[in-house]
Formats: C-alpha cells, structure tokens, sequence
C-alpha cells in the first residue's frame, strides 16, 4: 500500500469522524437520550424549530408494525411538548413513505382480540399534535401509510409517489381512519372507488383531488418540506396552532359552528403579546418580533 494511499485514507477516516461528531453537536441535547429502532428523528431548519421524523424499516417498504407505531407516538409527542418547535415533518425512504401496516403481524389476530384490545386506537398521536404536521411522501403510501399521511396537516408528494386503501385486496377494510378522512378530502364517489377496488392514485391524481398540496421531484421532496416548515414556523407558534385548530374544525363540525369557533379562536388572539406584536409591525413596516405568548 503506498504512503499517499495511507494518508488519503486517514484522512478520509478523520473527515468522517468529525462530520459524525459534527452532526452530533448540532443536535440538540434533550433529543439525544432518545434510541430508537424503526423511526430515526432530527431537528432540521435553520434555527433548529423543525422536528425531523423518518420511517426507517427499509425492508419492510416502512410497515407500520406495533412497534413503529408506539415510537412514532413517543417522537411526535416529545416534539408537540417542546416550545422550541414549532413543525414537524413525516418521511419515509424514496421507495415507500409506509407500505401499509404490517400484514405478518396481524395475520392471526383474532376479532376477540382486536376488539378487546382497540386494536389500532393507538394511532392518533399525528392526528392529536398541536403542532402542525407535513408529510414528506416518496414512493408508496399505501392503507396504513395512507392513513397515517392524512393525519397529518399536509401532504407534499414526490413525483413517483402512489396513494391507496388496499385493504379489500386482503379481505378487511381501512381501520385508522382511512374511509373517513379520504372521504372528506376526495368526495365520496371517489372514495368509494379507492376503497372498493383498491386501486392506487398517482401523485398528479392526488393533487388533482386535493389529497395532496403540491408535487416536487424526488430528490428534492424533503428540501421542499423543510421549506415549507420554515415558512410556518416564522410565525407565532401559538398563533399557528391556534389557525391550525381552526380549520380541523371544518372537518368535525357544521358550517355555522365552525364559524362561530373560529370567531372565538380570533377572538382569543387578542389576549396575545404576538398578536399585538404583529399588527404593530404592521403598522410601523417592520417585521414583528414574536415571541410566542
């Protein structure tokens, strides 16, 4: 082996351990405690206020098994509860954002035991955070990985990216969710059409539909996320979970009250220092300076 080989390859060696240590050193103390075995989490942005959180069975296609899921509720619950972050991003690989749940393991699942048990009850973190959610999707998004994407607050798509409720394929029917959010999103006569045959939508599909806000290449997909979650967490996070409040709300309620809801969300902005800080700003032309109170 020659010498400038050796030294090229300590070189190299010490590159990457200090970009190791590096990464290290920029992720914040309080996440660092936390191992986990099928998700992998990040803080990303450029003030560190985006909580990264990456479906990482990469065997599997990301099938959400019990275990996923009981991490992912522990990852997005621990970054609901930290004031400094104020979005969060769902990925998964290029291949598959999530496959579907894990078929293996619910194989020979009784109806005592599912019932018994609320099987599925437990996938509601997504849903339940107060903290706006994007979901990054790559790849297939399929029954559970569908279902688990509309928990979230937007869905931006990769352009190979495939959406569907399969589950009739296999003799079930969607369990998180998947009859009642596509439904509110697509219309009920293409809903029906999913869930009774199967079928995948294609990102353009989908965006046409209004399952999806906007489509990106592949390889830029998660850029674009980070992107838009800067553009989010710019604002008052208080403010933001509030209008996020507000417009989940459309979902659960009438139109009369929804719009009296929201006009008591309004409403309570005025008990805010950031919403007196933002019109403020307005009104002397600069920019505001929130402070999330």
């Amino acid at each position: 082996m020659s010498l400038a080989f050796s030294l090229k390859k300590i070189i190299s060696s010490r590159s990457l351990v200090n970009k190791v240590l590096t990464t290290s050193l920029s992720f914040p103390k309080r996440f660092q405690s936390t191992a986990y075995k099928n998700i992998l989490i990040d803080v990303r942005g450029q003030n560190k206020d985006i909580g990264f959180i990456q479906l990482n069975r990469p065997r599997a296609l990301n099938a959400l098994n019990a275990e996923l899921m009981t991490e992912l509720e522990q990852a997005v619950t621990k970054f609901d509860s930290d004031p400094s972050i104020g979005c969060m991003i769902l990925t998964g690989s290029n291949r598959a954002f999530a496959a579907g749940a894990d078929i293996k393991e619910m194989q020979n699942k009784s109806f005592s035991e599912v019932c018994k048990g609320n099987f599925l009850s437990n996938w509601t973190a997504l849903a339940e955070s107060k903290t706006p959610i994007i979901a990054a999707v790559n790849g297939f998004a399929l029954g559970g990985g569908c279902e688990i994407a509309m928990m979230c607050d937007i869905i931006l798509a990769g352009e190979k990216a495939e959406f569907g409720q399969p589950e009739i394929v296999i003799g079930t029917i969607p369990g998180a969710g998947g009859t009642q959010r596509l439904t509110r999103v697509v219309g009920k006569s293409k809903a029906m059409e999913m869930v009774l045959t199967g079928d995948r939508i294609s990102a353009k599909d989908a965006e046409l539909y209004g399952l999806v806000s906007a489509i990106h290449p592949v390889e830029s997909l998660v850029d674009e996320a980070i992107k838009l979650a800067e553009r989010i967490t710019r604002h008052s996070k208080l403010t933001v979970q509030l209008a996020k409040e507000a417009v989940n709300s459309a979902y659960e309620t009438t139109l009369a009250q929804g719009i009296n809801h929201e006009r008591r969300l309004f409403h309570a902005t005025f008990a805010t220092n950031d919403r007196k800080e933002g019109m403020t700003a307005f009104v002397e032309k600069r920019k505001p300076n929130f402070t999330d109170l």
